[in-house]
């Protein structure tokens, strides 16, 4: 059922975003006076289709191939490669007949559907939730380091001060991915008495691709207690119950939640100190293959430590503005990173696999809507990428359309988008590729 869920929640979120996309183009194209002669969720490669009818001048369906979707609009040169109406003359309801200006705005109908949708979204998840965060002087225990943060100088117990030079004030301030990915953060943290600077390399962002990823370089140090224990699992097993304290495992003191996930990776029989109310007793746990002990800690304290801010249903848009801007911003800083050879692709690049990894097992309605607002903004921006046979190839050739003030040679866009669609071919089957690769194979 887990995978099953996955899938589910990714296939909901791009039939969702995919349709009001191309319905963007569609309102545009109508509105302007464009007949659409199709209108498709997933592409109906090869003629297959799941489901359709037609209302009008257009067809309605399903496709079998779930990539994308479209529209085909009359008299352009698109992804169906149809020249044969571009050979007769140039009709009134055709794309090719209407002024650039108008052409132009049927090509950002798309991407600006997708745009608003994310801002819409992330801004009534900041009026319907509100935003919870760590107030960094709560952070009593200070940071744990992971390896990568290890590697760069950080050391469990350092609490953070500043970064660049600014106080923090919520502890997700220091892991902002625009900081990440810049060339060189400055962390000022606090090590027993003493201040101390740690700047990260150069090359942190390729770093944290590599070796960070999947948990970061920081975390939060917390103390922790059983909370709820799996059945049949070894807590279970072992007669451990909910409020357990384990203060020791072998010869080991254990203060936090990451010294015990530490000290499970990679044994197999372990010597438990547990705390019950006001019995201390030893327990002997055999771990099995997954270093698994069965059960979800309870942060007693940092559940004590969160706040929450509340936003109001128009103070929400700012910042749901401001959240949208800030994705943007991150997206073109790693683009250019990668361009620049300085961020693996191999590392960056999430394709459904690791998307759906992302949305989890289990439905979360908060988790669902805000991967699908932030989905949604990455959409606006690759679609705006000036690669011929996505929207911002259009937008790019029509712009210089209007600077020329002459329409580009119909051969010519036609090459243009045959070459777009071999780009777009080849990106596909890296990212597919890379996705099954990563999640089977670099573990």
């Amino acid at each position: 059922m887990g995978v099953l869920t996955m899938v589910g929640q990714v296939i909901l979120a791009l039939a969702i975003l995919i349709t009001l996309h191309e319905l963007g183009h569609f309102a545009a194209a109508r509105i302007l006076g464009i007949r659409v002669e199709k209108f498709y969720l997933f592409f109906d490669a090869w003629g297959l289709k799941l489901f359709s009818f037609k209302k009008g001048d257009t067809e309605y369906g399903i496709g079998w191939l779930p990539l994308g979707g479209y529209v085909k609009i009359a008299g352009m040169i698109d992804e169906s490669l149809d020249t044969e109406q571009i050979k007769k003359p140039a009709e009134p309801w055709e794309f090719r007949s209407k002024p650039a200006w108008q052409r132009l705005i049927v090509m950002l109908g798309g991407v600006t559907v997708n745009a608003i949708l994310g801002i819409f979204i992330m801004s009534m998840l900041l009026f319907g939730y509100g935003d919870e965060y760590l107030p960094n002087k709560n952070l009593k225990y200070g940071i744990h380091a992971l390896p990568l943060g290890k590697k760069i100088g950080f050391m469990d117990g350092d609490k953070i001060i500043s970064i660049n030079g600014k106080k923090v004030e919520k502890f997700k301030e220091a892991l902002n991915p625009e900081i990440i990915l810049k060339d060189k953060t400055t962390y000022i943290v606090l090590r027993g008495n003493e201040q101390i600077t740690i700047e990260t390399p150069p090359n942190f962002a390729d770093l944290y691709t590599k070796l960070g990823k999947d948990s970061g370089f920081i975390a939060e140090r917390v103390k922790f207690k059983l909370g709820e224990i799996s059945p049949n699992s070894p807590a279970k097993k072992s007669g451990l119950q909910k409020g357990d304290f384990i203060i020791k495992i072998n010869d080991k003191n254990i203060n936090y939640f990451n010294e015990f996930k530490e000290s499970i990776k990679s044994n197999s029989n372990l010597k438990f100190t547990i705390v019950r109310g006001i019995d201390t007793f030893v327990k002997e746990i055999a771990i099995g293959k997954e270093p698994v002990l069965g059960f979800m800690p309870d942060l007693y304290e940092y559940n004590e430590w969160t706040m929450k801010e509340k936003y109001s249903f128009f103070g929400s848009f700012p910042e749901g503005y401001k959240r949208s801007k800030d994705l943007i911003k991150t997206q073109l800083i790693a683009f250019g990173k990668m361009f620049k050879g300085q961020m693996d692709p191999r590392k960056s690049l999430a394709g459904p696999i690791q998307i759906g990894q992302l949305f989890g097992d289990t439905w979360h309605w908060e988790r669902f809507w805000s991967l699908t607002a932030m989905i949604s903004i990455v959409l606006a921006f690759m679609n705006l990428l000036p690669i011929p046979a996505l929207d911002g190839g259009h937008v790019f050739f029509l712009l210089i359309e209007m600077i020329i003030r002459r329409p580009l040679p119909e051969k010519f866009m036609y090459v243009m988008q045959i070459i777009g669609m071999v780009i777009l071919f080849a990106l596909m089957i890296f990212i597919f590729g890379n996705d099954i690769f990563q999640a089977w194979f670099s573990k």
